[in-house]
C-alpha cells in the first residue's frame, strides 16, 4: 500500500498548528492542587528532554498514523480510489501485523544513552488498536488472529513499559479517547462523518454510556496491571465537556452534543493506583491538564507554566518509507531553544512494521546523548532567564549565582565573533567558563551586558557543534 503523500503529511501538521494556537498560551492553566502531583510535575520539569514512541498498523502501512480512517475532506489516502476499501485494508492489517524483531531492550537503551528522562508510548491511537493486553476489545495485537500474539513479547505496551524503568526512565502511556473501530463510538449501524460519533448519543445514551465504560475500564487496565505509570497522556481533545471547548480548540470540536468521559472519575481510579501521576488530557482547559503541550511548535515567548513541544524527529509520529530526520544537532539546538524558554522537548519517534527504527534515528539519539553528556548542567534542572533568546544566545539559570549563555551555530558561518555581548543579572564578579574545556574566558562589564572575549583557538574547537556553551558564575 502506497504511503500518504507528503502534501497530505503536511497537512496534517497545518491542522494541528492552527487549533494549537492556545498551547501557547498560559492563560487557561490552572495548577494542580494535589501536593504530590505538584511535587512531580516540577520534577518533570527538571528532566527537559522525553522520547515519544509512535507504534500501531500504521507502522506496517507506513502511512499517518489513523487519520486515513477519518472521513474529512481534508484526508487524502494516496492509492486508493473510495473510503471503504481503504478502511477495510487499514484494519485487516491487524492479520499481517508482525514486528518480530520489536526489542524494547535495544530501545530503552538507546533512549537512555540519548539523555531522555521519560519515555512515553501510544497504548492505543485514534484508530482503536490496542499495543497492551485489554479484556475489552480483540483489536489487539494480543488477539489471537494477529501473528505476533505467540511471540512471548506480544503484550509490547508492557515489554515497553519494563525495559524503560529497567534503564531508569519514568513512564508515560499515550491513550486515544476516541476510538474509531469500537461500535460503540463509530456504530456500524451508520457510517462515518468525521472524527466525532457518527450517532446521535442523545437519542442513544446507552451506547455512549458503554463507550464510557469502555474507555475508563481500558485506562483503569492501564494504570492498573502495567506498573508504575509516572505520565497518563490523553490524545483526541474534541471528545470533552461541550463546557470545556473555547475559541481556540471550537474549530475542532463540531459535534453538538457532550462528549464528557467524566476525567474526574478517571483521574480518582488512577492516582489511587498511581498517586501523583501526572495526567495530561491535551487541549481541554481544566484541572486534567498538567501541562501543556504544542504540538511541532515552540511558543513565542517564555512561559511561566509547565509544557512541553511535541515534535517529530522526522516528518511523520509513526514511521513512513523514506522519512527525513533531524541530524542530532537540529535536535540539540531544538532543545536549547525550547528549555530556554521553560520547557521540555518530547521527540517523536516510531519503528517501522518490523519493529525496528531506521538508522538515523539511533545515530540522532546518541548525538543527542553524547552533547548532552558534556553540556547537561546547562539544560537538566534550569529555570529559564531573562533575555531567554537573544540572537544567537540562549540562556537558562541554574540558581541565582550560576547563568548559562549558549551561543547557537549555523555550520555556515564565514566567520565568527571575537567577542559576544551577553546580558546578565548576575551582581559582582564574574567568572565566564566553558565546561567541557575547562577554560576561563576574559570579560568586562558594560553597563547590562558582559563583553566576553572569544579566542579563535575555542571557536576551533567547537567548528562542526551545534552550540557554544558558557557558564556565568559569581566569583
Amino acid at each position: 500500500m502506497k504511503k500518504l503523500s507528503t502534501a497530505i503529511l503536511l497537512l496534517t501538521f497545518l491542522l494541528c498548528f492552527n487549533i494549537l494556537k492556545s498551547q501557547s498560551q498560559a492563560d487557561t492553566y490552572i495548577w494542580p492542587k494535589d501536593p504530590k502531583v505538584l511535587e512531580n510535575l516540577q520534577k518533570w520539569r527538571g528532566y527537559k528532554f522525553g522520547v515519544l514512541i509512535h507504534m500501531g498498523l500504521y507502522s506496517q502501512l507506513g502511512v499517518v498514523e489513523s487519520w486515513g480512517l477519518c472521513p474529512e475532506d481534508w484526508v487524502g489516502r494516496d492509492g486508493y480510489d473510495d473510503y471503504c476499501t481503504y478502511a477495510s485494508t487499514y484494519r485487516n492489517t491487524k492479520s499481517t501485523f508482525n514486528p518480530v524483531n520489536f526489542d524494547p531492550q535495544k530501545w530503552a537503551k538507546a533512549i537512555k544513552e540519548s539523555g531522555a528522562k521519560y519515555m512515553i508510548f501510544t497504548t492505543k491511537h485514534h484508530d482503536g488498536f490496542c499495543m497492551f493486553d485489554t479484556k475489552y476489545s480483540d483489536f489487539k495485537i494480543t488477539d489471537k488472529s494477529s501473528p505476533f500474539s505467540s511471540n512471548p513479547k506480544a503484550n509490547v505496551a508492557k515489554e515497553v513499559f519494563d525495559a524503560g524503568r529497567k534503564e531508569g526512565l519514568k513512564i508515560g502511556a499515550y491513550f486515544s479517547k476516541p476510538d474509531w473501530t469500537t461500535a460503540d463510538f463509530w456504530w456500524p449501524y451508520y457510517p462515518p462523518k468525521d472524527r466525532n460519533p457518527n450517532y446521535d448519543i442523545t437519542k442513544h445514551p446507552d451506547r455512549w454510556k458503554r463507550y464510557i465504560e469502555y474507555t475508563q475500564n481500558q485506562l483503569r487496565e492501564i494504570t492498573s496491571e502495567y506498573g508504575k505509570i509516572d505520565i497518563l497522556w490523553l490524545d483526541g481533545c474534541w471528545v470533552m465537556p461541550k463546557s470545556s471547548i473555547n475559541k481556540h480548540v471550537e474549530e475542532f470540536c463540531k459535534y453538538p452534543y457532550d462528549l464528557d468521559i467524566d476525567m474526574k472519575t478517571i483521574s480518582t481510579f488512577a492516582r489511587e493506583k498511581q498517586a501523583g501521576m501526572l495526567i495530561v488530557d491535551r487541549w481541554v482547559q481544566g484541572p486534567y491538564e498538567d501541562y501543556l503541550t504544542p504540538e511541532q511548535k515552540t511558543p513565542e515567548k517564555a512561559l511561566t507554566v509547565p509544557w512541553e513541544s511535541c515534535i517529530t524527529l522526522g516528518g511523520a509520529w509513526g514511521w513512513v518509507k523514506d522519512d527525513k530526520y533531524k541530524t542530532w544537532k537540529q535536535v540539540v539546538q531544538l532543545l536549547v531553544k525550547i528549555v530556554a524558554k521553560g520547557g521540555n522537548l518530547l521527540l517523536g519517534i516510531g519503528p517501522n512494521g518490523s519493529g525496528e527504527f531506521e538508522p538515523a534515528v539511533y545515530t540522532s539519539l546518541e548525538g543527542v546523548g553524547k552533547w548532552l553528556d558534556k553540556y547537561g548542567e546547562a539544560i537538566y534542572e534550569t529555570v529559564p532567564v531573562a533575555p531567554y533568546q537573544d540572537g544567537e544566545i540562549a540562556y537558562t539559570s541554574r540558581n541565582e549565582n550560576t547563568t548559562y549563555a549558549m551561543y547557537l551555530l549555523s555550520g555556515t558561518e564565514k566567520e565568527l565573533p571575537k567577542t559576544v555581548s551577553l546580558q546578565t543579572a548576575l551582581k559582582g564578579k564574574l567568572r565566564v567558563s566553558i565546561p567541557s574545556l575547562n577554560t576561563l574566558l576574559q570579560s568586562k562589564r558594560s553597563g547590562d551586558r558582559l563583553i566576553v572575549s572569544i579566542p579563535g583557538s575555542v571557536w576551533t574547537k567547537f567548528r562542526g557543534e551545534p552550540a557554544l556553551v558558557m557558564k556565568i558564575t559569581n566569583q
